[in-house]
């Protein structure tokens, strides 16, 4: 059969709920947005390679990130509104939900996810990366978003995939022809960490790759890419590049 068969076998057989397990729809869904411009969906990176100093510096970034007079703007003065969900990621079937889909509405709607993701404690510590099987994930958590113009993952981490199948199988047997697949790579920790995300894990319309110079630079990045995607901002150039790079490694758009 093959490895290829071999997934879209299991996948066919036990479905996503049961491949990722029960939890994934334990939450009950916010309410619906008619007139949502984008499912923005967060996945962070909690696999063994994170310490806790780095876990904490990439939490508390994505916090401020949100939190961000520009990106608040960017999420609440577009035409439509953002969905947002936030899960954390790592072994083969490690991945949580830290924040359920919830509608971007207004800053008080911003301020309850920023509290709730500074609130929660992190849920894995010991895993390996296995990102093919946490795109899946996001894959099914994207299935069960509200219905929105567009669906985005926004996945960040210091590593490449060690663990399962990669995000290429992933993109290959898991339903993602609408979802675009966006990275932010934080560099450090592996050296060819800069090019997996652009060359394999970045994928769909519009996709890019923001780079964090460690994580003492996640904050930062996170802002930027938070702010491109919520602007709609898909098409040219991306904001940042790995250090002492080459401009065009700083993930082209439009890869698929």
């Amino acid at each position: 059969m093959g490895e290829h068969g071999k997934y879209r076998a299991l996948v066919g057989r036990l479905g996503l709920s049961a491949l990722f397990g029960a939890t994934l729809w334990a939450a009950p869904l916010a309410a619906q947005s008619t007139e949502c411009r984008l499912a923005l969906l967060l996945a962070l990176d909690v696999s063994s390679s994170v310490d806790d100093r780095e876990y904490t510096l990439q939490k508390d970034g994505l916090a401020a990130a949100l939190a961000d007079p520009d990106v608040r703007r960017a999420i609440l003065d577009g035409a439509g509104t953002v969905a947002l969900s936030i899960y954390e990621w790592s072994g083969r079937r490690q991945s949580e939900v830290i924040q359920d889909w919830v509608i971007l509405a207004d800053d008080a709607a911003i301020d309850a996810v920023v509290a709730r993701l500074l609130a929660t404690p992190r849920t894995q510590t010991r895993f390996p990366t296995a990102m093919g099987y946490a795109l899946g994930y996001g894959a099914a958590l994207l299935d069960r978003a509200p219905d929105c113009l567009r669906q985005v993952i926004d996945v960040s981490g210091d590593g490449v995939t060690n663990d399962g199948f990669g995000p290429d199988l992933a993109y290959r047997h898991f339903p993602f022809e609408d979802i675009t697949v966006n990275g932010l790579a934080v560099l450090g920790a592996d050296p060819e960490v800069d090019t997996y995300y652009r060359d394999i894990v970045r994928h769909g319309p519009g996709a890019f790759v923001e780079f964090a110079d460690g994580y003492a630079g996640f904050r930062n990045a996170m802002t930027r890419k938070l702010f491109r995607e919520t602007n709609d901002l898909v098409i040219g150039t991306p904001s940042g590049h790995p250090p002492e790079a080459p401009a065009d490694r700083a993930g082209d758009a439009g890869k698929s």
